[in-house]
């Protein structure tokens, strides 16, 4: 945590629990060797294929998926599916030259698929290519007003701009149309607290960092917005819950570097009163879209 913005998580891709099935081979018993009949049970095990990497790649298994994903593409070198879960494996583990270009192939091949254009996106993104970025975000937004992905991401990018207003204009509009997503109010909220308005950050992020099911980043991110009003005790809390006592006080010096960078406005009174204290939960790294 020594940059500013702080990297955040996507969300775009919130982990969840995912059931990976299990792979049965099928072997025949016959006293006497008999060629199998690869052709009649190819597709039935491609589609197998398909599940289980999609599947690990969810649960974060990026081995697991990269290997099946890249058996899928050895059987069928043109294939967009394997191509693009492949890119996104690549994207997972930070190979993103080769991400870009397995993302570009499908392009090239399909100019409007959508999940070729925001794998792009996120790649120019994260590398920090942020006017090839917003180009590409802007015409999904255009084009999938509803892909509440690309907005965020779109967001992401005016945001690492200094561009905050705009930014924040981006995720209220998005969060309209989908109320549900809670990484629309975690950026909008850190957003919020990096323009300097840190008590309208924390009032959204006190919204959905006490839920059961809140992403991690919410709660790093109201920690950053306490950090920001100087309301020290309440940031080393909430960062107490997911980081060990070293890494929570060097976010705590963070934020105190960041607030006189921006020159906040020390603290005059509470943000109101948090619903329910954050629970514990695994740490996070705090990765790139």
């Amino acid at each position: 945590m020594k940059q500013t913005p702080r990297p955040r998580s996507i969300t775009l891709a919130l982990a969840a629990p995912v059931f990976i099935a299990s792979v049965l081979a099928g072997c025949a018993s016959n006293h006497y060797v008999v060629p199998q009949p690869v052709a009649a049970t190819r597709a039935p095990d491609a589609a197998a294929d398909l599940r289980i990497a999609e599947s690990a790649l969810e649960a974060g298994d990026t081995q697991l998926a990269v290997s099946l994903f890249e058996k899928m593409l050895k059987a069928d070198p043109n294939s967009a599916t394997a191509q693009l879960g492949l890119g996104d494996a690549m994207y997972a583990i930070g190979d993103l030259a080769r991400a870009g270009l397995l993302y570009a192939r499908v392009e090239a091949q399909a100019p409007e698929d959508p999940r070729a254009q925001l794998g792009l996106a996120r790649v120019a993104l994260r590398e920090r290519r942020l006017d090839s970025a917003l180009t590409r975000y802007r015409k999904l937004v255009a084009a999938h007003p509803d892909n509440a992905v690309a907005a965020e991401g779109l967001g992401t990018a005016l945001d690492l701009q200094g561009r905050h207003d705009e930014a924040q204009a981006v995720y209220r509009a998005a969060l309209q149309r989908h109320p549900e997503v809670q990484g629309l109010k975690t950026d909008l909220g850190l957003s919020l607290t990096l323009s300097n308005r840190a008590r309208e950050g924390a009032n959204v992020l006190l919204d959905i960092a006490g839920l059961p099911d809140a992403p991690p980043q919410a709660r790093q991110d109201l920690a950053l917005a306490y950090g920001m009003l100087g309301n020290d005790e309440a940031a080393k809390r909430i960062l107490s819950a997911d980081l060990p006592a070293d890494s929570a006080e060097d976010d705590l010096q963070f934020y105190r570097g960041l607030r006189a960078r921006l020159g906040a406005p020390a603290p005059s009174g509470e943000t109101r009163e948090r619903r329910s204290e954050p629970v514990a939960s695994e740490s996070t790294s705090e990765a790139l879209r």
